[in-house]
């Protein structure tokens, strides 16, 4: 769609094209495809262009604006980076948790080690779910060539269809209370996502590195932010495609 706005600017503005082109050190060909084709030049030229032409980048490159907003969502969607998993603080785990009305989502492989380090997790669960929040937690299937593969990838082996086991072992008592569903997935995961209402930790992964040592993303939903519901998006497919954990897989 052409740009009328920049074309009635230099209208306005008593140029011609090879005037603003001259002034702004562009080719003349230059400019007309700004108006042609809505092409945004570059920034430099852009602040030249609404200089001469007494006009607002913003107003002559709608876009422009658009992508600042876009950007500015973004900004304020992150919350912290952390360098590795370790470096989460536990009380962050806990509060978020404890603090859930909503919603509790969980996507991982094993996950047991939020187990061992809050043995009252499944209680916690158990309350949050109580009162009327939604809580659905996928673990990887031990028998998949997903879970296979990563624990190849860790050099654990057979080690981490183990720990999903462990897992859902401590979390038996959560197999009938309403409101907890738990399911297996066979996906390859490039996230751990653990959804806490309107905020998400993103603990994301790379080839031949433990999950323990990457990085962790701090995200809180905001409006017009796009990061947050990509997060759970991405949750929801693989909840979609995952299959319920039947009563002898979480334990007796």
């Amino acid at each position: 769609m052409p740009n009328e706005r920049l074309r009635s600017r230099i209208t306005a503005a008593g140029l011609t094209l090879d005037d603003l082109a001259m002034q702004v050190g562009v080719d003349p060909k230059t400019v007309e495809r700004w108006i042609t084709t809505d092409r945004v030049p570059h920034r430099r030229h852009r602040q030249a262009t609404s200089t001469l032409l007494e006009s607002d980048e913003d107003y002559l490159w709608p876009s422009i604006a658009d992508e600042s907003r876009v950007r500015s969502a973004g900004d304020t969607e992150f919350v912290e980076f952390f360098p590795h998993r370790g470096a989460v603080p536990q009380y962050l785990w806990t509060t978020l948790l404890r603090d859930v009305q909503d919603g509790f989502d969980m996507l991982v492989y094993a996950g047991l080690f939020l187990m061992d380090a809050n043995p009252d997790l499944p209680r916690v669960i158990a309350e949050r779910a109580n009162d009327g929040a939604r809580v659905r937690l996928l673990f990887g299937d031990p028998s998949s060539e997903a879970v296979r593969q990563r624990g190849h990838e860790e050099g654990i082996g057979e080690g981490l269809p183990a720990r999903i086991r462990i897992s859902l072992s401590y979390l038996r008592e959560l197999r009938h209370e309403p409101g907890v569903e738990i399911r297996f997935h066979q996906t390859i995961l490039y996230n751990s996502i653990y959804r806490f209402d309107d905020e998400l930790l993103a603990n994301v992964h790379m080839y031949g590195s433990p999950a323990p040592h990457n990085p962790v993303l701090h995200l809180r939903r905001t409006p017009g932010g796009r990061v947050f519901d990509h997060y759970l998006n991405s949750f929801d497919r693989v909840w979609a495609g995952a299959a319920p954990v039947e009563e002898q897989q979480v334990g007796a």
